[in-house]
Order: C-alpha cells, then sequence, then structure tokens
C-alpha cells in the first residue's frame, strides 16, 4: 500500500499534468517514469489494484495508466470499480494482451484506449496527449510546431522543413528527431533514445540508434553550414543550435 500518499491527507494540486500509473513491473515504471518526467509529467505510481481504487479516486489525476496484470485486482475489475464510483478520468490500458476480445473487453469496462506491450514511448507519449486533447478541461495546448534554427518539425502534419525545405523522413526517423527536439540542448544517451523511440523491450546491444542517427543527420545537416545534430563524445548525442 502506498501510505505515504494515502496519509498525506492531501491530493495533488490542480495541475494539467498529473498523471497515475498502475503497473507492477518495476523496468516499465522506471522506463515510462522517466520518459514522461523529461516531458513535464509528474508521475504517481500504484503497484496493486487497491492502491490504484484509493488514489485513482482521490488524487487529482487528468489521466490513468493501467496494467491489465496485477498482483490483486487485475486492471479491468479496477477500471469497472473507477467506473462506478463515479471516476471520469481517461484511462489507458497497457497490457501484454493482444488479442481482439482482450481489447474489447477492456474497452468495455471503461477504458478510453488500449495498447499493447512491447511498446514505443513515442506512441505512449501520442496516445497520451491524444486522450488529454480530447478531454480538454484546462488542459494547455501543445505547440504544433517544434523548431530549432531553420530546422522546423510540424507534429500534426508530420511534415519537416530545413529553411523551407521539405525534408523527406521515414516514420522511425521522424519520431527520433522529434525526441530531439522536444528536448533541445540535452544530451540523450544511446540507451535512452532506443528506449524512447524503439521502446523498452529493444535489445541494448543493437547498433540501429548509430544507423538511423547517421540517416537523419544526412538528411538534416549535409548542405548546411550549422550542424545541428551533434556528438558529444562518451554520452551520446544532442540537438544545438548553439
Amino acid at each position: 500500500m502506498n501510505e505515504r500518499y494515502l496519509n498525506s491527507g492531501k491530493t495533488l494540486d490542480s495541475g494539467y499534468k498529473h498523471i497515475l500509473l498502475v503497473e507492477d513491473d518495476k523496468r516499465i515504471v522506471d522506463f515510462v517514469q522517466r520518459g514522461l518526467k523529461a516531458e513535464g509529467y509528474t508521475v504517481k505510481v500504484a503497484d496493486c489494484g487497491q492502491d490504484a481504487l484509493v488514489m485513482g479516486t482521490e488524487g487529482n489525476f487528468q489521466l490513468i495508466i493501467l496494467d491489465l496484470g496485477l498482483p490483486d485486482l487485475n486492471g479491468r475489475e479496477v477500471c469497472e470499480h473507477l467506473r462506478n464510483k463515479g471516476t471520469d478520468t481517461p484511462i489507458l490500458m497497457l497490457t501484454a494482451r493482444d488479442t481482439v476480445q482482450d481489447k474489447v473487453s477492456g474497452l468495455r469496462s471503461g477504458a478510453d484506449d488500449y495498447m499493447t506491450k512491447p511498446f514505443a514511448f513515442e506512441e505512449l507519449l501520442a496516445r497520451i496527449e491524444a486522450l488529454l486533447r480530447r478531454r480538454g478541461g484546462g488542459i494547455q495546448p501543445e505547440a504544433k510546431e517544434l523548431q530549432i534554427a531553420d530546422l522546423v518539425l510540424n507534429q500534426e502534419t508530420h511534415e519537416v522543413k530545413r529553411d523551407g525545405v521539405v525534408i523527406e523522413l521515414t516514420p522511425k526517423e521522424f519520431a527520433l528527431l522529434e525526441c530531439f527536439m522536444r528536448m533541445p540542448g540535452k544530451v540523450l544517451s544511446r540507451t535512452r533514445i532506443l528506449e524512447q523511440v524503439w521502446g523498452y523491450s529493444a535489445d541494448p546491444l543493437t547498433n540501429v540508434v548509430d544507423v538511423y542517427i547517421r540517416q537523419l543527420r544526412r538528411k538534416i545537416d549535409d548542405g548546411h553550414d550549422q550542424k545541428l545534430l551533434q556528438t558529444v563524445r562518451g554520452y551520446g548525442y544532442k540537438m544545438d543550435a548553439s
């Protein structure tokens, strides 16, 4: 039981980026927490269904990420209890169960969206943003465009331009570029990039990050005096206009 939360006598303040993560797999908790905190979210964790019921009804959360396979109540039971208690917080089910029947059952229990493991962080983030936009209720709109120097990425149209010229990117190259442009000037390790773009289950020994970095650098930096995608030896990569 999350005693510190329950005994505090307080709920979260009324900010617009509070998320409850209901998950008992510590690796996934760490992966999701680190990624969402880097995006400016406050994340509270419940590792069992009973904690989720208390925190989900008493806490002021804008979204609940809910695993199905919990050690006590399963995720569907938690979802049904929360809905029966009048909780209208958007619920995103995140689970390894991927049959059509599982998805139908999850959605009918009251979930707003259903996502299967393994997953890429960028897809999780996009689904969270979509649910928050749909809910409204004071959610601050996210900027449609990210810009560093003369490089512009439009998150709605998936169009990328540098100095006004359109750059054709694959979906994975776009996700990689978006990851950098969300955190300008911040050094990202290969492991961090691999987790956020390819997902927590990606092979840490693969060289896919370096391959895609080379491809992306060729597309956005070749032919320009100012190089934006930089290597920080011994640490990783960053995107910086300085």
